[in-house]
């Protein structure tokens, strides 16, 4: 809860299941209740933050706003007994669930933990496969990838990001189990292997390219390792522009025009950058986003390198260009406004250009998708036969979600069944992306939206069959102006790959 509820707020947000017996508390985001009086100036007092945020639902304050302020509110009437109540039944709830007045809380489930349990192979495992599971390869001209050990007599690693092993941990993090720069984990590929920083750190503002373009020139392959670190994104701190820091894009370039071969550009970062320059250099053979990959990054992104991993991650977020730092950030209209040459934000509603898309995503092996037939089974439209259509000033007719009920959205549900193979050469997981799409998107729809995602691994010319369940309802919907959730008249298209299919919702 980082906003103030909005002045019309009655009632508690929980869904009517959860107001009971609560299946669990919502909290605010740190010093959020204080600034909603003291930066926001919504509330005229601390004591009708207080307020505020407890009618609204919330159960427990990160800071101690309400403790300084609770008594005071609850004094002069601002908050009742019930309100309080509401708010403890919910936190001790969760309490009870976790056994905590079930005698001796150290020989319970959560009680007996050691530090020890915390660096169990198992877990070292998962880190592994989070971070294998996360990257993301953007390009890969000519198969500059996946390297051959055999083949690669000698590697230069170049980059601020390249031998640390703190960059690769990113924020809120924990003590890691072990410490493995990229570089580090490289030598165990190639055993003449050389490191050159090439910047002082990310924000690159003292460089030394000449040892670099050496470095470069010398060696079979070169592996550049960019990018950001907390001290250009973290908490508190925004970014100013969306492109590499410092002289990070000229050491690059020059690199790359130095190196025997294309080289591999490794990106260490959370947010997006604008690496524009990178995608259409010919010099620069692949590009591999590795985000913050922590304690296992510098291990994954080796077995990438190398083949010993298939990548399949998917970018998270729209990446765009350098432009878009012009849109103010306070702007945050999500529909674009071509009268004013508004782009819009995401990939739902961005009509600007982008550097990479939402969702994208190469591999080492070739996927195809369709739909199957035999397991894809819209739904009838006879259960909601009657039903009172509205149009909209612009003239789209739709129907609200809320008068048909939970029954006929239920009967509604379908499966659409995707058939997906690996046409080689190599094993790898491959993450399946379900879209929405309407015919047009007027009225304020979204071009397209993602209603679902799974993960199947499979062997090289291995298919496999994988099941969504698409509820109209929750999926074909949208919000209109007034905020009611309307699903339109007419065709709407459930698309994954290069195919679709088409259902038309007619009451």
């Amino acid at each position: 809860m980082a906003c103030p509820p909005a002045p019309t707020t009655t009632s508690s947000p929980r869904p009517p299941e959860a107001t009971g017996a609560s299946t669990g508390y919502i909290t605010s985001d740190c010093d959020a209740v204080a600034i909603i009086h003291d930066v926001q100036g919504y509330a005229k007092a601390p004591e009708d933050a207080v307020a505020d945020v407890l009618k609204a639902g919330m159960d427990v304050n990160c800071g101690g706003y309400i403790q300084t302020h609770g008594v005071s509110a609850y004094q002069q009437g601002k908050i009742t007994g019930e309100d309080i109540d509401r708010a403890l039944r919910n936190l001790f709830a969760i309490r009870m669930r976790l056994g905590l007045f079930n005698g001796n809380p150290k020989y319970n489930r959560y009680g007996n933990i050691r530090a020890d349990q915390v660096c169990k192979k198992e877990h070292q495992d998962l880190a592994l496969q989070a971070a294998q599971d996360g990257i993301v390869l953007l390009k890969n001209d000519a198969g500059a990838l996946p390297l051959s050990k055999s083949k690669v007599s000698s590697v230069a690693v170049i980059g601020p990001n390249g031998n640390n092993a703190s960059l690769l941990l990113g924020n809120y993090f924990g003590p890691p189990c072990i410490s493995v720069t990229p570089f580090q984990a490289l030598q165990g590929y190639v055993k003449d292997a050389t490191f050159v920083q090439g910047c002082n750190a990310a924000v690159c503002n003292v460089s030394n390219i000449g040892e670099a373009v050496h470095a470069a020139s010398s060696a079979d392959y070169v592996v550049l390792f960019m990018g950001l670190d907390q001290n250009q994104e973290r908490e508190e701190v925004d970014r100013l522009e969306l492109g590499l820091p410092g002289m990070q894009e000229s050491l690059v370039n020059k690199v790359a025009d130095a190196a025997k071969k294309p080289v591999i550009l490794v990106l260490l970062c959370g947010g997006p950058v604008d690496v524009t320059f990178a995608k259409n250099n010919p010099k620069i053979g692949a590009i591999v986003w590795a985000g913050y990959p922590g304690q296992a990054g510098g291990i994954a992104i080796a077995q990438v390198l190398f083949g010993e991993h298939n990548p399949g991650g998917r970018l998270p977020v729209t990446w765009y260009p350098k432009e878009f730092t012009a849109v103010p950030m306070t702007d945050m209209r999500m529909r674009a406004d071509p009268s004013t040459g508004y782009p819009g934000r995401t990939y739902r509603f961005y009509k600007g250009k982008t550097v990479y898309n939402f969702g994208y995503g190469l591999s080492y092996s070739k996927y195809s998708h369709r739909f199957a037939s035999e397991g894809t089974k819209p739904p009838s439209m006879s259960g909601i036969e009657g039903l009172k259509a509205t149009a909209s000033a612009a003239g789209t007719v739709s129907y609200d979600v809320e008068e048909m009920g939970a029954e006929a959205c239920d009967r509604l549900r379908f499966p659409a069944v995707v058939r997906v193979q690996n046409h080689g050469p190599m094993d790898g997981r491959h993450p399946v992306l379900l879209f929405l799409r309407w015919p047009n998107a007027t009225d304020g729809r979204p071009a397209s939206q993602l209603i679902g995602f799974q993960s199947v691994h499979l062997r090289a010319d291995e298919a496999a069959h994988v099941e969504f369940e698409v509820s109209p309802c929750k999926h074909f919907s949208r919000a209109a102006e007034d905020g009611r959730k309307v699903i339109d008249q007419g065709s709407h298209f459930v698309k994954v790959g290069d195919d679709e299919f088409e259902l038309s919702f007619m009451a």
